[in-house]
């Protein structure tokens, strides 16, 4: 059996409650204090509440406004290192790739081998065109044989749009042979049963010879050209961020360029090799070895010089050529060459 709902009590409203109790309180003091004065003084007493003592909104009796909001916070910058490995297979070292996150946006510099897994292992988004833009260094293959993967992966995993792509004379001719060799791939994927986005698959090559490449989303981007051997193109890269400022040398034989691109920036991610290690190799072409090396990268002590005069908050240890070197030795190495800030060996997946 139901029975009939009780009408609520009328509920007060929170200021005249406020006022009856202002009303009593200074009814009563004027009683408290003919009855109650003491003789002497107790310490120990508590003083009445003044009529304009502060309260959480302010002194009563008063409407205070609400503080301003805080400023919103600038993006927060990391640097994820996809693959620090070079062109000698090792299944703990995927190929060059370097991921630069600002909020939610991501700047992917360079595509060796692996970097798409090495994107979903780093815990970074995969799925619907997440890259904003990529930059190559150079087109040595360790460098681009993941540059198939970022293409058409980004798109069977439902990227729509054109991904913007930045680097040196040649690659849009490799882009235009990716696309062709893939182009039976692209077909299918598209027409048949899967359904991708059509032309998901494309896209927008910029071409460069060095300076501001990139200049949106309150992050520069800057290609900086350096000396890697014959290339007649190599570049590294500048980013400036809300919170980061960042130089990736790419490969690079020692470079005034890149120096003064590097005074001061908060992380400097170089490649290295040791030159203790450095001598002739028992193998075709191996007596060029270390002129190759001299010509092309750049040596712990060089390395070491370059950094005490840039001066950078971190040193990062990439792309290591290790011909057996430990890195006690590289560390020991950098030291000689004179430079005394943090410094820390590059493994895949770390974090800066």
């Amino acid at each position: 059996m139901l029975r009939p709902a009780r009408r609520p009590a009328p509920i007060t409203p929170p200021a005249v409650l406020c006022a009856a109790a202002l009303a009593l309180l200074a009814l009563a003091a004027p009683r408290a204090r003919a009855q109650d004065a003491p003789a002497a003084p107790d310490s120990s007493a508590v003083p009445a509440p003044a009529a304009t003592m502060p309260g959480p909104l302010g002194p009563v009796g008063q409407i205070v406004p609400p503080p301003p909001p805080p400023p919103p916070a600038p993006d927060t910058t990391s640097v994820v290192m996809l693959g620090t490995g070079m062109p000698v297979p090792n299944h703990l070292t995927q190929g060059p790739a370097t991921a630069v996150v600002v909020g939610k946006h991501i700047f992917l510099f360079d595509a060796g081998p692996g970097v798409m897994r090495q994107m979903e292992a780093a815990g970074l988004p995969y799925r619907n065109g997440p890259i904003t833009a990529l930059f190559l260094t150079h087109l040595h293959s360790d460098h681009t044989l993941g540059y198939p993967d970022v293409i058409l992966t980004s798109w069977v995993m439902g990227r729509k749009k054109p991904m913007p792509v930045y680097g040196p004379a040649g690659t849009q001719r490799m882009t235009d042979h990716i696309i062709a060799g893939w182009r039976e791939d692209i077909e299918i994927r598209t027409n048949g049963l899967e359904h991708d986005p059509p032309n998901g698959w494309k896209v927008n090559v910029l071409e460069t010879v060095g300076g501001l490449v990139y200049d949106s989303l309150r992050v520069k981007v800057r290609a900086i050209p350096v000396k890697h051997g014959d290339w007649q193109w190599a570049f590294g890269y500048r980013i400036d961020t809300p919170d980061k400022s960042i130089v990736i040398s790419g490969d690079t034989s020692p470079c005034d360029s890149l120096e003064i691109a590097a005074r001061g920036v908060d992380v400097l991610v170089h490649e290295v090799y040791p030159e203790s290690r450095l001598k002739p190799e028992k193998r075709p072409g191996g007596n060029d070895w270390p002129a190759y090396m001299r010509a092309f990268h750049t040596s712990d002590h060089e390395l070491g010089r370059l950094a005490a005069r840039a001066q950078p908050k971190l040193l990062v240890l990439d792309h290591i050529v290790r011909m057996g070197g430990t890195d006690e030795e590289l560390i020991d190495g950098i030291r000689a060459g004179g430079y005394t800030g943090p410094v820390v060996i590059a493994h895949d997946l770390d974090r800066y």
